[in-house]
């Protein structure tokens, strides 16, 4: 027992609870000042992905609005929770940073780089400026896209035959379709429809056939088999002859019908004011674009071609008979549409009874003209001695956009990116001579459409960002300064960024364009830390020598820079590690979702180890050469405070 009070009794060296308490007090407002202000400045700059519009709008409003929830409540909690926690179990004898050995090792790597960097100025300001101007050309070599392509575990196989392609025939096609489909050992199940769903909103013509394919487990799969050569076998195996196949996924492809009246990727829209007219203009944009690398299942879509049965009637044959146009009209309705004869009940459903001709009388032309009609003169008569029934063309679908028929020449993206592609595609149409008539025009549409507007939205969001971070800076320090002091880590966090998405693969869209916008953020945080403990140190020194040019040495400037650039190097790493620590796992995460997620993980990634570089070697540079510039034309040191 003694023992223990001996162990465990009060040290001459602990501090009063009163002591204990101050320093509490002093230590939470100099930290959490700044971790306060960096939090409201991640909050602001991630404000403008609230101004994304459509698509883009719907998919990153709900991580906006949870972002901006959990950073307020952080920094409530900063300034007000944290400290009471502190004061509950932080007690007995307190340690200096240096009696950590953690500390201790960092500090002795961090010192002679530190020492390094400031003693060869110019060619750490050099070998970070070549390492942002090799950036711009980087970014621009990566292709471009609206969003990445989401997995959705299964295909939307939509081919397309010719307009006057009877049900019978349509119906052989789908069920030679699904069996060959069904042959391929990774399809689960496989369910097609011809022809349009008894709901208003599906407008498909019976030449349309629509097959969602469930794929089995990747567990399942053949070996190195991807869901890219699976959709490659599939279409070479599935070459029927007048059949145009395309392939899509279910849910992108509602979206980009709902959205923009396209059912695949990119679709090249021809208006004017006559559909021969439209059709011929058709035909040369798709032979233009033939041969256009990334450009796949291209095929026109038909606005001619359609089979009509025509029925005109010949009024002097009529007269002879003693009938009307009425006669002919409703013995037409009743043997092919059918005339109601009754209804019928069956539990709370009621259904019409509609009586016409057999399958077998009227399938055919010949047939047709056969069908009976009773005259008050010479009795019953067959229809075609008083009509001409024959078929005739026509469109099998009228489309209109703003006042005006349309066509549209469609194509999917495979192998490349969709920016480039209809860049070149552009451009080939561009070369092409005489393919538009007077009075008629294109225009782009589908998932392109998407990525110009989320291109045009962007472009003017990125500097609000800035703006918004600049600001919130400029009100932490009173001092624009200090402001472009912190901010300056935001383009060098661009670096690490840009490389990563371009040794990843990843192609510029909406998704890393909110992981840039959230890794601004995140960067200022760890460079406002930064600059408030070198200010610190500064104040230090004035403490020490007072605030001239004749007692504070160049000397003194350098030695007080490495201290406030080493002083807390842990919490700073910690930020660090923190951030890199939540986002490593999504580069091998698995399952649908993660095709979004890794182009916003990445940038972050990278842009987090190079501005934490930035801010560790290069922003205390800056800050010295900041202050002898000062102290050299002011002869005194100008301190700023973050402002509570």
């Amino acid at each position: 027992m003694s023992w223990f009070k001996n162990k465990f009794k009060r040290s001459p060296e602990w501090i009063t609870e009163e002591e204990r308490l101050k320093v509490i007090e002093q230590s939470s407002k100099q930290v959490s000042r700044g971790v306060f202000f960096a939090t409201i400045i991640i909050i602001t700059s991630f404000l403008p992905v609230f101004m994304l519009t459509g698509q883009e709008g719907k998919l990153f409003h709900p991580l906006a609005f949870t972002k901006t929830f959990i950073m307020i409540v952080d920094a409530l909690l900063v300034i007000t929770l944290a400290p009471v926690l502190i004061s509950f179990f932080m007690k007995g004898k307190f340690r200096s940073d240096h009696d950590n050995p953690v500390n201790r090792i960092l500090e002795r790597i961090y010192e002679p780089i530190i020492n390094t960097v400031l003693k060869w100025r110019k060619t750490t300001i050099a070998i970070n400026v070549i390492a942002l101007v090799i950036t711009i050309p980087l970014l621009k070599s990566l292709g471009s896209e609206f969003m990445p392509p989401l997995d959705e575990q299964s295909i939307l196989f939509m081919p397309v035959t010719l307009p006057d392609i009877s049900n019978a025939e349509a119906k052989r096609i789908l069920q030679v379709q699904d069996r060959i489909i069904k042959s391929v050992p990774e399809v689960d199940k496989v369910l097609g429809k011809a022809g349009r769903a008894s709901t208003a909103t599906d407008n498909s013509p019976i030449s349309m056939i629509e097959t969602i394919i469930m794929l089995k487990p990747k567990s399942q799969w053949r070996t190195g088999k991807t869901k890219k050569d699976i959709i490659n076998e599939l279409d070479a195996k599935l070459q029927i002859p007048g059949v145009v196949n395309g392939w899509t996924q279910p849910i992108i492809n509602r979206i980009n019908m709902l959205a923009t009246g396209i059912r695949t990727d990119v679709g090249v829209k021809i208006y004017g004011q006559q559909l021969d007219t439209i059709a011929v203009v058709s035909e040369r944009v798709k032979k233009a674009l033939e041969g256009t690398p990334g450009i796949m299942d291209l095929y026109v879509e038909p606005v001619t071609g359609g089979k009509y049965l025509s029925i005109d009637v010949r009024r002097a044959d009529l007269a002879r008979y003693g009938l009307s146009v009425d006669d002919v009209n409703q013995t037409v309705e009743t043997a092919l549409g059918g005339a109601p004869v009754g209804n019928t009940i069956e539990g709370r459903q009621r259904f019409s009874i509609s009586v016409r001709l057999a399958q077998d009388y009227r399938n055919s032309v010949e047939r047709i003209k056969r069908i009976p009609m009773m005259s008050a003169t010479m009795g019953e008569v067959p229809l075609s001695s008083v009509a001409d029934v024959q078929f005739t063309d026509g469109p099998p679908m009228i489309s209109s956009e703003n006042a005006m028929l349309r066509g549209a020449v469609l194509f999917n993206v495979r192998g490349r990116d969709l920016g480039s592609t209809v860049k070149d595609a552009i451009h080939k149409m561009s070369e092409a001579k005489g393919i538009l008539p007077a009075g008629y025009y294109l225009e782009w549409s589908g998932q392109y459409e998407n990525l110009i507007r989320g291109q045009q939205t962007l472009m003017w969001i990125a500097p609000i960002v800035l703006l918004i971070i600049f600001f919130s800076l400029y009100f932490a320090f009173r001092s624009v300064r200090e402001a472009f002091l912190s901010l300056i880590t935001v383009p060098f966090a661009l670096i690490g960024g840009a490389y990563m998405i371009y040794f990843w693969g990843v192609n510029l869209s909406v998704a890393v364009a909110v992981g840039f916008i959230a890794l601004f953020g995140i960067a200022v945080e760890t460079g406002i830390v930064m600059v408030i403990y070198l200010n610190d140190a500064m104040q230090q020194l004035i403490k020490e020598k007072g605030n001239s040019s004749e007692t504070i040495t160049k000397e003194d400037l350098r030695q007080h820079v490495i201290y406030g650039a080493a002083k807390r190097l842990r919490p700073k790493l910690m930020t660090v590690c923190v951030s890199l620590f939540g986002l490593v796992p999504v580069l091998w995460a698995t399952g649908v979702g993660t095709d979004v997620m890794k182009p916003i993980v990445l940038p972050m990634i990278g842009g987090v180890l190079t501005s934490s570089t930035h801010i560790l070697l290069v922003t205390p540079l800056i800050f010295l050469m900041t202050k002898e510039y000062e102290l050299r034309k002011y002869g005194k040191l100008e301190i700023h405070e973050v402002h509570h």
